[in-house]
């Protein structure tokens, strides 16, 4: 079906030479430019975090914006839980003892199946769950239980020259 109430139907060169515009009307072989508005968005976002309770409410306003963006507004609810629990981490442990080194990053990073997030600190010390963590009333120590039950997989890595890079792995396949 194709008519100029719904030129989203007609493949684009037809569309071009219907309305006689653009240089595409004068030879209908050539590809059509995709307009900035249809370009999808960027497959990956890095954010600088400042440290305290601003820099956590930034976290979670910016994995709620990056998501929307992303037509992923039905994984807000996750990811936005998982990069608060990481970056409070990095916030609570890892800042404090690194004063005057660079601040904290997150990333966000779209795959075809899943989301990968991020957060970058400057303290070599790798993320420590305390044993038994998670199973009890205790007001600390569940941030990685949580992680772990809502990610696909979880894990840490080096940053040369100094720091470390947690990151989560979510799905971002429908439900079943």
């Amino acid at each position: 079906m194709s008519s100029p109430a719904h030129p989203l139907l007609r493949p684009p060169a037809a569309a071009v030479r219907a309305s006689g515009r653009g240089p595409a009307a004068a030879d209908p072989r050539r590809p059509l430019p995709v307009p900035e508005t249809a370009r999808p968005a960027s497959a990956s976002v890095t954010l600088r975090l400042a440290r305290g309770r601003e820099g956590l409410a930034r976290a979670r306003s910016s994995t709620r914006d990056t998501l929307r963006g992303w037509s992923l507004g039905r994984h807000c609810d996750d990811a936005t839980l998982v990069i608060t629990e990481l970056a409070a981490n990095a916030v609570t442990h890892a800042a404090p003892r690194c004063a005057g080194a660079p601040g904290i990053r997150l990333g966000f990073r779209l795959e075809p199946a899943h989301l990968l997030l991020t957060v970058s600190d400057p303290d070599d010390r790798p993320p420590v769950r305390p044993p038994g963590a998670g199973f009890g009333l205790e007001e600390d120590g569940r941030g990685l239980c949580i992680v772990a039950a809502l990610s696909e997989g979880w894990d840490w890595t080096p940053t040369p020259p100094a720091g470390k890079t947690v990151w989560a792995r979510l799905s971002t396949r429908p439900p079943i």
